[in-house]
């Protein structure tokens, strides 16, 4: 049922916004039958993209079908909204109909403010946004720590090679002790990750990497996904736990993809670590249940997948969905953090959210 509803409304959201486009552009027949092709066309890319169809192509091709096809639904769902606002003010007589028909001005209008939103989404995402975060403990700490956290690279198509050496470069750059990533490295194929090489990047981090799964890894293949994880050199905690040199007690969990993945009070409980002894950071990608972290007597737990709805309105819903989609929370003696991510899924903007890498500096109480 989900599912239909999933492919029903960006249809119907298509048809009204080819209706309106027909209506509104003051242009021959010819060329606005070709215009309404070309978004249609761009729309359908999606589902080339989705049916991994796009691994039969050539590498650049691929790549503009990927950028094409999912950056059109972001575009669909802006020209919704702004055509049912013009909608609903003609029908409080706000707006005037002939607005809506055939109006060269409007139409120059809309184009242009389309241009120019997600032009300055593209730029936002481009700068990183960089978090500090402060943490103590009480528990044994020999000094001062600065961990490096990051959640949804999402490599791949649209986030090449060159762009994961600047997040390395960005990374390096904090002089972190331990590097921390919550899941959705890959974003949906290791082809790209592949033919690019991309987990010789990964070797140049000069801090140990700590990470779990992601949803995004089961969409590309899990054993596949380890095996990358493995050649980069990153540490995978899957339902495991590790005792650092710096004795943080880093726990990774499955992600909840797999139904079977062990319970965290359960997980830790059969370490052999005791928690009060040693600071707890659970690494948990979807960040459902953040109860069972505080329950489990964790200190902290850095969590992803949200990506805060990647742009507005849709951010309103991540806020309701969630008990906290994005930014620092705390239950109990708990703290977490919640990540909008440092990558991004399908088109590359950011409009009323951020992509973010976060740098924490966990202190010794006095």
């Amino acid at each position: 049922m989900w599912m239909i509803l999933f492919l029903m409304l960006p249809l119907l959201g298509l048809a009204y916004v080819g209706w309106h486009v027909w209506t509104l552009v003051p242009l021959s027949r010819l060329f606005r039958s070709v215009l309404i092709g070309v978004g249609v066309l761009s729309f359908m890319l999606m589902f080339l993209n989705f049916g991994r169809v796009i691994d039969q192509m050539p590498l650049s091709l691929a790549r503009l079908s990927y950028d094409v096809g999912n950056s059109s639904i972001f575009v669909l769902l802006y020209l919704v909204i702004l055509f049912l606002v013009l909608d609903l003010g003609r029908l409080l007589h706000v707006v005037p109909a002939a607005w809506l028909r055939q109006n060269l001005y409007v139409t120059m209008a809309i184009a242009l403010g389309l241009f120019a939103v997600f032009l300055l989404g593209n730029i936002h995402y481009i700068n990183k946004v960089r978090v500090e975060q402060q943490l103590t403990t009480g528990k044994p700490l020999s000094r001062p720590l600065r961990l490096v956290m990051a959640s949804d690279l999402h490599l791949g198509y649209h986030n090449p090679r060159h762009e994961l050496a600047r997040w390395v470069d960005m990374i390096n750059g904090e002089q972190p002790d331990v590097i921390l990533i919550a899941g959705d490295i890959i974003d949906m194929s290791m082809r790209p990750l592949l033919e690019e090489r991309m987990a010789e990047e990964f070797r140049r981090l000069e801090a140990p990497v700590y990470a779990c799964l992601g949803n995004h890894e089961y969409f590309t293949g899990e054993p596949l996904a380890q095996q990358f994880y493995r050649d980069a050199g990153i540490h995978l905690l899957r339902d495991s736990c590790v005792l650092t040199h710096e004795g943080l007690l880093i726990v990774g969990r499955d992600d909840r993809s797999n139904p079977h993945r062990k319970a965290l009070r359960r997980l830790l409980q059969n370490s052999g670590y005791d928690t009060s002894g040693h600071y707890t950071i659970v690494l948990d990608h979807q960040p459902y249940h953040l109860e069972q972290a505080e329950q489990a007597g964790a200190d902290f737990q850095f969590s992803g997948h949200t990506h805060r709805g990647q742009v507005w309105p849709i951010s309103w819903i991540t806020d309701r969905v969630y008990e906290c989609s994005f930014g620092s929370w705390q239950r109990g003696q708990t703290h977490y953090y919640i990540s909008s991510g440092l990558g991004i899924w399908g088109g590359k903007f950011r409009i009323g959210t951020q992509s973010e890498y976060i740098v924490a500096t966990l202190l010794p109480q006095d």
